[in-house]
């Protein structure tokens, strides 16, 4: 005789007792999990300003860069937005063929290129920048403009700190 099939009920009981974590560990957990799903939330209502103009959200960092700072190093623009040399050099490249923004040569350094908005990313940025940041506004206005500055000092804080700690597992 075959024992029964499990059903979800039994299957569930028999499952290894975990112990619950500690107090701390379940306060960061839930904080990993929080952070997660509000970036998440806020990427999903700011990506689609960006999406109706053709942009990704990294062309777009390196475009709102230049925009806002002028000419840049290739090497500035991808420690701005945290990309490696290999992805900063094919984004420019996409974004050069789309005659968004032109690479320059470096006066002082022949191995040194500059990224600059042409005139048609100018124009571009002067169209999409104020409605991306309405609606970055938008999705931060869920809390009050001293709780956003409480929130950026507070994330700022933990970033650092994890940043310090560098790969220690």
């Amino acid at each position: 005789m075959t024992a029964p099939p499990a059903t979800a009920a039994s299957s569930a009981s028999e499952a290894p007792k975990r112990k619950a974590p500690d107090a701390a560990t379940a306060t960061a957990l839930k904080l990993f999990v929080v952070l997660a799903r509000a970036q998440r939330a806020i990427h999903e209502r700011t990506q689609a300003s960006l999406e109706a103009h053709g942009l990704t959200g990294t062309e777009f960092a390196i475009l709102e860069a230049l925009y806002h700072k002028g000419p840049l190093l290739l090497g500035e623009v991808q420690r701005k937005i945290l990309v490696s040399s290999g992805g900063i050099t094919f984004l420019v490249d996409k974004l050069a063929e789309r005659g968004l923004v032109e690479r320059k040569l470096c006066p002082t350094d022949r191995r040194a290129r500059y990224a600059a908005l042409t005139r048609k990313g100018e124009t571009l940025m002067a169209a999409v920048f104020p409605g991306h940041a309405e609606a970055i506004c938008e999705a931060m206005s869920g809390l009050s403009r001293a709780e956003q500055k409480q929130a950026t000092a507070l994330l700022k804080q933990l970033g650092l700190s994890a940043a310090s700690q560098g790969g220690k597992a």
